[in-house]
């Protein structure tokens, strides 16, 4: 999610079936048994970390980091964004005390 564009465009689903070479439905069960969440939900916040971290960067304009996250327009990154964080990007980028959850943490 981090490191990978490529993983972004393809079905999440999918990605991990293939690279772990079992069904989705087994593999979602057993991650959210050892996680207490379901794979969309902690997929969902990677993305929510990973536009923070692009926003604290501040290289990328707003439909810059919507594209390079896979979303199909900022207003959707946005509604997203805010559910998760209960704001909303440029609020979020404008902040002094950007708060950002370590990756290890989610």
């Amino acid at each position: 999610m981090h490191y990978s564009n490529d993983s972004l465009k393809i079905n999440v689903s999918n990605l991990i079936s293939e690279k772990l070479h079992h069904n989705f439905h087994y593999l979602g069960n057993f991650f959210s048994k050892i996680e207490g969440t379901i794979i969309a939900k902690y997929w969902i916040a990677q993305k929510t970390e990973r536009i923070k971290e692009l926003l604290v960067y501040d290289e990328l304009l707003l439909s810059e980091i919507a594209f390079k996250i896979n979303y199909c327009s900022v207003s959707n990154l946005s509604k997203q964004f805010k559910k998760v964080t209960v704001s909303i990007p440029s609020h979020f980028k404008k902040l002094k005390e950007h708060k950002r959850n370590p990756i290890e943490k989610l």
